[in-house]
């Protein structure tokens, strides 16, 4: 066991022989088998929980914790820590958007829910925020991140503004987040 958790991808191959073995054992108990429609959402979901909980680590632990640390430890975040962390970040907010459209195209409530159409006006908000927060990640956090983590050349004058700019968008997910999170969940329990 200790090898397989030693390796993050024996430990991700590990969960997903779990699951197919769940998925076996249900399945041969009279379960009705496997929907592709629960798999774009199974992925929407798994793709979601990687975006916003990197998304509140940015904001619940790394942005409070760097003025705590000194500053000879400093690039140990910048250079290693963050550009991996904003790796998953961006490429969870595109999935999590992927297999959302997918699903809500599969399920036939794509374009009411765009457009905010009953019984689909709750999951369109959802829908809305998300698509935003996506757009924020990918358009104004990654290119302002890259300028601060000196991973594009800019001015030195340039850095703090680009990590302002980009710690005020990754604050406006996060709020957004918020409403965006019930609106899911609302939608899928039958409530606003």
């Amino acid at each position: 066991m200790g090898a397989i958790l030693q390796s993050l991808g024996r430990t991700i191959t590990a969960g997903v022989v779990l699951l197919v073995i769940i998925l076996g054992i249900v399945s041969a108990a009279g379960g009705t088998g496997i929907n592709p429609a629960l798999v774009i959402r199974w992925l929407h979901v798994l793709s979601g929980i990687l975006w916003i909980g990197l998304l509140y680590y940015f904001n619940f632990v790394q942005m409070p914790s760097m003025p705590k640390i000194p500053d000879e430890q400093k690039p140990a975040v910048s250079k290693v820590i963050a550009p991996t962390a904003l790796f998953w970040f961006r490429w969870a907010a595109l999935s999590t958007v992927i297999f959302g459209l997918v699903l809500a195209g599969m399920n036939g409530y794509l374009g009411s829910a765009l457009m905010f159409t009953a019984p689909h006006h709750t999951i369109g908000i959802g829908m809305w925020l998300g698509l935003i927060m996506a757009f924020n990640v990918w358009f104004i956090i990654w290119p302002n991140q890259q300028k601060a983590l000196g991973l594009v050349e800019v001015a030195a004058e340039a850095k703090p503004k680009a990590a302002r700019m980009a710690m005020l968008t990754s604050r406006f997910n996060t709020m957004l987040s918020i409403p965006m999170l019930y609106s899911m969940v609302a939608y899928q329990n039958g409530g606003f």
